[in-house]
């Protein structure tokens, strides 16, 4: 069954076009799936039933995993399962019936304004790093991109002078966000006395962010100089990735923003995803209602 993964991850990439993220996300669930197969002494698909899967299943509950990550599993192994039978490799879907369980949605980790401004402040303007931080983080609260999207910017991709970036979302998916003043001076130090020290002599990539090394900057690389920079400035909100995604599409909406609009900047496709940051701006209301109001 590992050469008709294959197949699966190279139609998911070629066909489908989706994200490196989403495909790895497909790829590990599915070896999951066929490991535990494996465990049963399954090694053909037409052998699989509807059983199999929902022990699976009750094997990643069990052993304590989140209600949205065994949704996750669920999505994987359907398209695995559809993608079989469509490509004849398999005479039936054994997935059709299974109901992914019902997600606990819960509200995204927001920063305050103060902690905004504490965290923009913190990285030290004195080294090449310092302005490469400032510039990252300036520029992922004024967009609202992922940070893989932020990750994946060439130079031709910033327009500073129009005031606009060209990111690629989900799916390949191209959109225009607009930039405001403070982010574009961020970058424009930062291309003027940071990227150049980090290039080197022997220009090499087209990058906009780089590393120590002169290439591209990752995802984890990012990550771990944000953890970095929220310890030195004292937040003790836990912080992920997205924080700052969060962060500005709630304050954006805070300060009376189009629900549309912001699912525009935010590159969502359905609406209803964007919604969940109306409940954060209700319950952050409320928190401020029972703080200041003399009768709460």
């Amino acid at each position: 069954m590992n050469d008709q993964l294959k197949d699966f991850i190279h139609y998911m990439v070629v066909e489908r076009a989706l994200s490196q993220n989403t495909v790895v996300s497909y790829e590990r669930d599915l070896k999951n799936y066929l490991l535990f197969l494996k465990g049963q002494d399954l090694d053909n698909v037409n052998k699989i039933a509807r059983i199999h899967i929902i022990q699976f299943l009750k094997s990643l509950k069990e052993s304590g995993k989140s209600s949205k990550t065994i949704a996750r599993h669920v999505a994987s192994l359907r398209a695995f399962h559809q993608f079989l039978l469509r490509e004849r490799a398999a005479d039936q879907d054994p997935s059709v019936h299974i109901e992914s369980p019902q997600i606990e949605r819960t509200l995204p980790k927001v920063l305050s304004l103060p902690e905004v401004e504490k965290l923009m402040d913190t990285p030290l303007m004195n080294s090449p790093y310092g302005y490469r931080d400032r510039a990252m983080l300036e520029l992922l609260y004024a967009t609202g991109i992922r940070v893989s999207e932020m990750t994946e910017l060439n130079l031709a991709d910033v327009h500073l002078e129009m005031g606009f970036i060209r990111c690629f979302g989900k799916g390949s998916k191209e959109r225009i966000v607009p930039i405001g003043r403070t982010a574009s001076s961020a970058i424009r130090e930062y291309l003027e006395k940071g990227r150049v020290k980090l290039a080197g002599r022997k220009e090499t990539s087209d990058a906009l962010f780089l590393n120590h090394h002169g290439k591209r900057i990752t995802r984890q690389g990012f990550w771990k100089n944000l953890k970095k920079i929220a310890l030195e400035a004292g937040i003790q909100k836990e912080l992920t990735p997205h924080t700052l995604r969060h962060s500005f599409a709630t304050h954006l909406l805070e300060n009376g923003a189009d629900l549309r609009a912001v699912q525009e900047m935010l590159g969502h496709a359905d609406i209803s995803t964007t919604q969940i940051y109306t409940h954060v701006t209700k319950t952050r209301l409320k928190d401020v209602y029972q703080q200041f109001h003399p009768r709460a």
